[in-house]
């Protein structure tokens, strides 16, 4: 089954290179994702395109306005009136985004993601227009853009088909709880630093209680965090 991700920005060029690259471009070769842009420019009614205004009650910076994303949002309705769209907001003040986070959103086979921009959106964006926020961490972009890409990398990565082996997506980081266990290849011996020989002997038993033993001790050194959760 085919998922649609919509993206509404400002800047559809500033997607083009990552886009067309590795897992992404894999997912949207195999028509396994389908991703469109729509530039919230296009739904301005204004001859220069302008997306933003100053904010009420004063302050710094520019707030982009309700208009051109509901116009936006509204095209995109057209588009797929036979599908229910998932409206999400990139945003700082959103849900941190994880891998269960992540799986959850697949639920949705057509998303639409909301890339903000300036000093922030019109709050009736937020309660009007939009099912979840999503933020990519404690910190401030120039947009919103960079957390799509974000995103939609993390999301292309689960669909099922996109990854060769199912196993290599099971095994990773954050899947079970933990970090990863460390990897190796060749050459077996690299200036005088050597592969663990458990690796090599051939034991699967064995080789995979050590992957579980580095795990656990990664995660407890780097990321306790994880443990408590």
């Amino acid at each position: 089954m085919r998922y649609t991700i919509n993206i509404l920005t400002i800047f559809p060029q500033a997607f083009d290179s990552v886009f067309s690259q590795s897992i992404i471009r894999i997912a949207q070769e195999k028509n396994l994702l389908k991703i469109n842009f729509y530039n919230l420019r296009d739904y301005t009614r204004n001859k220069h395109r302008k997306v933003d205004a100053p904010s009420y009650g004063g302050g710094g910076g520019m707030v982009m306005q309700i208009e051109p994303v509901y116009r936006t949002l509204a095209k995109v309705k057209r588009d797929f009136s036979s599908r229910k769209l998932y409206v999400i907001l990139l945003s700082p003040q959103g849900k941190p985004l994880t891998q269960s986070l992540a799986r959850r959103l697949l639920r949705h086979k057509n998303l639409v993601l909301i890339c903000g921009h300036y000093e922030g959106i019109d709050e009736r964006v937020r309660k009007y227009l939009v099912d979840e926020e999503v933020s990519i961490g404690d910190y401030i972009l120039s947009g919103g853009e960079i957390a799509a890409m974000v995103l939609v990398d993390v999301l292309a990565r689960l669909i099922p088909g996109v990854v060769g082996k199912k196993s290599s997506v099971e095994n990773e980081s954050f899947e079970k709880g933990l970090l990863d266990w460390p990897h190796y290849t060749r050459p077996q011996r690299f200036k005088n630093w050597r592969v663990p020989q458990v690796l090599l002997s051939g034991n699967h038993k064995k080789i995979s209680e050590w992957r579980k033993g580095q795990a656990l001790g990664k995660t407890k050194r780097l990321r306790k965090d994880l443990l408590r959760t």
